[in-house]
């Protein structure tokens, strides 16, 4: 058992024009992709997304929506035209819908899944300083939140590639009541209740107000706590990608290294047949919504089998469990990064316990109701108050100068788990041990001669061969530096590389 899988995530990022409520969402977000785009070798920057290999209706309960059924935004596997950027370091940098997404490359630790999340955000924030440099281009501002406090929510999905021998029910049950109670360590905090934001007061989440089911297919509507889309982007023999998008877009370091670390540890022990079905709540909806308003941390959720536990209890359970696994599986030869997120984990459990506010260096939830609490003492001013929805959002901010939680963690006020020079190498290069550094470094060496790209292929168009060349990826540990390195070293040309893999 170790946090070490392949992971990533996807960032929908909030954008918005000062002054201009009405502005059209999806053309800001194309001038801030196509800005960024524009600045790569002109050859790379109009390398398309390949769609073809993409199944988003494909159910993991054993059946395949139908198109007819889908909702629009379901419907991720149809090209649409907008903008959609593959970029050196392995990612995609597109637009979803209403909003610029940052798709980070695949990684294998909690540690890398953060570092190119960081990145994400210098080429979010980069993309936007560039469009509103441009003649006729408005005063872009892109926020890395959740919502826009008047009924719209938009994404940070996790993903982790699990064993397909897994069964589906299990991960379900294992997962609703850590994903109900994980807010308490990784919630980014949020001002108003309820899906508008009319409600007031604070709460831990800016996601959970926007979940309506268990378990479901849609991401947009009725969002479910666990999402069954089935599409591993991997050989689907052998593996499954668990699509999580349940979590909250983090600022803080600590909670997007926890996050991932702590959720990685959870389904090993699924993977593992480890029995937690006396943690399963009796309202798991409720439970999510009830511990995401309870900023005191002491609110009693009731477990199917009677019992009531606090979420702090639940997760220390479930801590207690990964900690017991990985002692009976590897005694002392754990890997360093595992060791680290069980520390971390009960670290931050026990400081909660005694008091939220010695998190505040840590954690994005707590840390911002510092900063709010001030203000409302300062200024004697009640959750009604709309200047603290400002506040929140400025908290989020991505123009330089700007974002409250980069103020702190500049002054040393959020605590960094990472270091410049590690994010400004994940902003140009991929990830060397999994198969995004093959993507990133065609790209890189063969720009003029790569067609499109996904996460499980790179197709070429060289001059001489009758068609356009795929070359699958589909095993995310092959096309490592390791792996292909000298391979690509070798190859002067695409269509030497191409030679050198077909034979031909």
């Amino acid at each position: 058992m170790s946090v070490v899988r392949v992971m990533g995530i996807e960032t929908e990022y909030g954008i918005s024009v000062p002054g201009h409520p009405n502005v059209n969402a999806m053309m800001m977000s194309s001038q801030v992709v196509n800005a960024y785009s524009n600045q790569l070798p002109t050859a790379a920057s109009r390398t398309r997304w390949d769609y073809d290999e993409e199944t988003p209706l494909r159910d993991a309960r054993g059946f395949d929506m139908s198109r007819a059924e889908a909702d629009p935004s379901q419907l991720t596997d149809a090209d649409l035209g907008l903008a959609n950027a593959v970029l050196t370091n392995g990612a995609r940098f597109y637009v979803d819908h209403a909003h610029p997404e940052y798709s980070s490359p695949e990684v294998l630790t909690p540690l890398d899944a953060l570092v190119y999340d960081r990145a994400g955000e210098v080429i979010m924030a980069r993309a936007a300083e560039i469009a509103r440099s441009l003649p006729g281009v408005p005063e872009i501002r892109v926020y890395k939140n959740n919502t826009d406090n008047k009924g719209a929510s938009y994404g940070t999905h996790e993903n982790y590639l699990m064993s397909r021998a897994t069964e589906f029910s299990a991960i379900v049950g294992g997962l609703l009541p850590f994903f109900a109670t994980r807010q308490v360590i990784v919630g980014a905090g949020r001002v108003g209740v309820g899906q508008d934001g009319r409600g007031h007061g604070f709460q831990l989440s800016q996601r959970a107000d926007f979940f309506e089911v268990e378990v479901g297919l849609e991401t947009t509507l009725k969002r479910p706590m666990i999402n069954t889309r089935d599409e591993p982007h991997a050989d689907p023999q052998y593996h499954r990608r668990l699509h999580v998008i349940i979590g909250d877009a983090n600022l803080a370091e600590v909670p997007t290294y926890l996050k991932m670390g702590m959720t990685s540890l959870v389904l090993s022990l699924i993977e593992a047949d480890v029995d937690l079905s006396d943690l399963a709540l009796l309202k798991p909806v409720t439970a999510l919504h009830e511990v995401s308003y309870d900023v005191s941390l002491q609110y009693k959720l009731e477990l199917a089998d009677g019992r009531q536990m606090t979420a702090l209890e639940l997760q220390r359970t479930y801590a207690e469990r990964c900690a017991a696994f990985c002692e009976r599986r590897y005694g002392s030869d754990v890997d360093d990064q595992t060791t680290d997120v069980l520390t971390r984990w009960f670290d931050v459990l026990d400081r909660l316990d005694v008091d939220p506010m010695l998190c505040a260096d840590e954690l994005d939830w707590v840390a911002k109701l510092q900063i709010l609490e001030g203000y409302r003492r300062r200024d004697g001013l009640d959750w009604s108050d709309a200047r603290l929805q400002l506040v929140d959002l400025q908290y989020a901010d991505m123009t330089a100068g700007k974002g409250l939680a980069r103020k702190l963690e500049a002054r040393g006020s959020l605590k960094r788990l990472t270091n410049d020079a590690q994010i400004t190498a994940a902003v140009q290069d991929a990830p060397v041990d999994t198969r995004a550094w093959f993507r990133g470094e065609c790209l890189r060496r063969y720009p003029e001669s790569v067609a499109a790209a996904s996460w499980d292929s790179v197709v070429f168009d060289v001059a001489g061969r009758s068609s356009l060349q795929r070359v699958p990826t589909l095993d995310p540990l092959r096309g490592t530096k390791a792996h292909v390195g000298d391979l690509l070293d070798q190859c002067r040309t695409a269509d030497e590389l191409l030679g050198a893999l077909t034979g031909k």
